[in-house]
Order: C-alpha cells, then sequence, then structure tokens
C-alpha cells in the first residue's frame, strides 16, 4: 500500500482486528458478485470503498427508470445502460484502486467453472430461486463460500454458506424445490431502504469471510421485520439427504455435476 491508500483506509486499519495484515487481505481478495439490483448496489459499493482489489460484476439486464427507487449504484443518466457498465463506472469514480471485471450475461455451468477457481467468495444477489440454487450447486461443487440475501416488501434474509466444511448447510439444505416459484419484488413490491441494510449486512458478512473475522452467519438465518424493525435469528443444520451437499453426493462429486 502507498500513502494514499493508507489513508484512504485508515478508519479500518485503526481496528485491531484489521489492522494492516487485514486490510491487505481485502487488497488483494477477489470476489464474484451476481445481481446488481437492489441488494447488489450496496454490496458492490461497500465492498469497493472498503478496499476489496477485484470485482468480478454479473448481470445480464439494462437499467430501467422502475430500478432506480432502490438501486443505487445507478442513476437517471444511467437508463438503458447495461447494470455492469454502470456499476463499473460507478465504483472507478468510488475507487479507482478495485479493479472490476463486468460481465452482461446469464451465467451458465461452464462460466461458474471458469470463474469459480479465481474468485475467494461468491455473493448471491439474485432475485429468483432457480438462479440461486443454480449458485448454491456451482459453489458446492467448488467448496467456494457462498453469502446470500434476499428481501420483499418489507422482510428481509441474509446467510452464509461454507460448502465443504464439516456440518456446513447449503442454500438447498434450506430451501426446497417447491420455493422455486416464490414472489419477486416485481411482483408485490419492497421498499427501498430494506435493500440497503440488506446489502450492507451482506457486505459485512463478505468482509469478514474474506479477512477471516468474527463468526459470520453460517448455519443461521438472519431475518429482519423491518416494518416492526425486529431482528430474528433462525438456526438450521445440515439436510443429510440434500442432493447437493449430503454424505452421498460428496462421496460422488461426479454425481453433481449437473
Amino acid at each position: 500500500m502507498d500513502d494514499q491508500m493508507l489513508l484512504r483506509y485508515s478508519r479500518q486499519i485503526l481496528l485491531p482486528e484489521i489492522d494492516i495484515e487485514g486490510q491487505n487481505k481485502l487488497i488483494e481478495s477477489s470476489v464474484l458478485l451476481i445481481g446488481l439490483g437492489g441488494l447488489g448496489s450496496p454490496i458492490a459499493m461497500y465492498l469497493a470503498s472498503a478496499g476489496v482489489g477485484r470485482l468480478v460484476l454479473v448481470d445480464h439486464d439494462h437499467v430501467e427508470l422502475s430500478n432506480l427507487q432502490r438501486q443505487i449504484v445507478h442513476g437517471t443518466a444511467d437508463l438503458k445502460r447495461p447494470k455492469v457498465e454502470s456499476a463499473r463506472d460507478r465504483i472507478a469514480a468510488l475507487n479507482p484502486h478495485t479493479r472490476v471485471e463486468p460481465i452482461a450475461r446469464r451465467l451458465e455451468q461452464s462460466d461458474f467453472d471458469q470463474l469459480l477457481p479465481g474468485v475467494d467468495v461468491v455473493v448471491d444477489a439474485t432475485d429468483n430461486f432457480e438462479t440461486r440454487f443454480l449458485i448454491n450447486r456451482a459453489c458446492a461443487r467448488h467448496g467456494k463460500p457462498l453469502v446470500s440475501g434476499a428481501a420483499i416488501r418489507f422482510e428481509g434474509q441474509v446467510t452464509v454458506f461454507h460448502p465443504g466444511t464439516e456440518g456446513s448447510p447449503c442454500y438447498r439444505c434450506l430451501f426446497n424445490d417447491d420455493q422455486a416459484g416464490g414472489q419477486t419484488c416485481a411482483q408485490t413490491g419492497v421498499v427501498a431502504p430494506l435493500l440497503g441494510i440488506i446489502g450492507s449486512v451482506q457486505a459485512m458478512e463478505t468482509l469478514k469471510v474474506l479477512m477471516g473475522l468474527g463468526t459470520d452467519l453460517t448455519g443461521r438465518l438472519l431475518l429482519l421485520d423491518a416494518l416492526e424493525m425486529e431482528w430474528h435469528t433462525m438456526k438450521f443444520r445440515r439436510d443429510p439427504r440434500c442432493p447437493v451437499c449430503g454424505p452421498l453426493v460428496a462421496a460422488a462429486p461426479a454425481a453433481v455435476a449437473g
């Protein structure tokens, strides 16, 4: 780190839990962030401002007027632009030390197989179960930590998964195929600041995983009722019959290649 970087990150470096060593871990780290909507916006901005060295940003969508109520990484001047380009430019203005790699398409299994070996953490900021299941399978296959969040109406949730760690559940242990047809914000609505709250928690959990700090949300689902402003924690365990991370699957990884 040069003098300018030391000054930029000085408030974090002052924390004894982080110090120079922790800041260097962030600078050398790489995060795959999937989704640049209401959750992905604060996640991307906080990870960049905190000093994460490389962000791989994935979103196939373009900025629309209805996005701007909550997707704060984009602005009115970005309407019709690919979200990854809008976010890239915002992050460059926020912290030029963070290297951004935009991917403006939906990821297939082959993309995950190419990208995941080169990242330290995957952050799921998507809004549908089908994509979340796909991300979870890829993280389980490659043994990558996954930080997952969701928000709708006035309710939000966050958790962390560590595939390959003994006893750690995966997303499929928590949600099964019956939830795959769940509602989205486009159908039921969402209040703007909720996305900032949940996205900020996801960013915090990501930084903790990258630096090895504290106790993350593995095995715990953090739930927010924003109308009552009450937080609750639900503990959950690995499902021994899980088709993604169950013991029989773990013994035969080729069985989950698809």
